[in-house]
């Protein structure tokens, strides 16, 4: 079972929904992926011990002017314009390259070959509790973190499992739908507020779109109004669980604290939602 865990905007309490659901699956085995690569924070409630690592990147291409004759296909067949032919002369644009390999595939003089481009690097390791361990981190600067994305959710685990939860990254962009790609239930966490509920919106889209079922954790259960319960219902979303807004459990965040050492009962309630999600596969 592969499960998303993602929210359409930052700091509504993902990643710690996201932990305690990983330190809550009993006797299931499970595989804890940290897919925020431009700021993940997952570690500091799991305490990973990060033994090995692997650069990643995109492969971009590298031009032989002696064999090139400039005709012109490379360009043509990129979507992103990231290689350009002016006269006799070839501009490559890493930035906008995706490492598709498309130019290097139809050069007809086999001109083009390909280098990595090392965009940041992959980490993993066991917790003490048993969970099997994995995060991007991107270097500062790259404009693309989807590559990475992609690259972590390929990378083969140190054990196998029976339960994936993928920490999503915040928003509605394109690393999110990556995050999305191939799972079986993505979990939405939000905010009972109007900026939760419409940006709650945006990522229940996304997730209609890949046809993957969804369900809704209301954190901070309290403030705002009832316009996200109300959306729910209108819209056929579960409502899995609520967390009340409450200082004990902000205090205990920011110390790095999992809601389940918090509340150590939520373990149990966390069990139950496991069971309520293979319910609706």
């Amino acid at each position: 079972m592969r499960i998303v865990v993602a929210s359409g905007k930052g700091g509504t309490g993902k990643t710690t929904v996201a932990t305690s659901l990983a330190l809550s699956a009993g006797e299931s085995s499970v595989r804890f992926i940290d897919c925020d690569v431009e700021a993940p924070n997952a570690a500091l409630f799991l305490h990973p011990m990060l033994d090995t690592r692997k650069a990643v990147g995109i492969q971009l291409p590298v031009v032989d002017e002696a064999l090139c004759t400039h005709c012109g296909r490379c360009a043509e067949v990129c979507e992103f314009h990231a290689i350009a032919v002016i006269g006799k002369k070839i501009l490559i644009f890493p930035e906008l390259c995706h490492g598709c390999g498309s130019c290097t595939l139809i050069c007809p003089e086999k001109a083009i070959s390909e280098r990595l481009d090392v965009m940041g690097v992959l980490e993993s390791g066991m917790t003490t509790t048993g969970v099997d361990f994995a995060q991007g981190v991107m270097n500062v600067g790259e404009p693309m973190a989807v590559p990475i994305i992609r690259e972590l959710k390929k990378w083969t685990p140190t054990h196998p499992f029976e339960i994936e939860i993928r920490d999503a990254p915040p928003g509605a962009s394109c690393p999110v739908v990556e995050t999305m790609r191939g799972a079986d239930f993505i979990l939405l966490v939000t905010e009972p507020t109007p900026f939760g509920l419409h940006d709650l919106k945006q990522v229940v889209g996304i997730a209609r779109e890949l046809g993957i079922p969804s369900g809704v954790v209301i954190n901070r259960d309290g403030i705002g109004d009832n316009a996200v319960e109300a959306y729910c219902t209108e819209a056929g979303l579960p409502i899995l669980m609520r967390i009340p807004m409450e200082r004990y459990i902000a205090e205990g965040v920011a110390q790095g604290k999992t809601l389940v050492d918090i509340h150590p009962e939520y373990k149990d309630r966390f069990r139950q939602m496991f069971m309520q999600i293979a319910s609706l596969l």
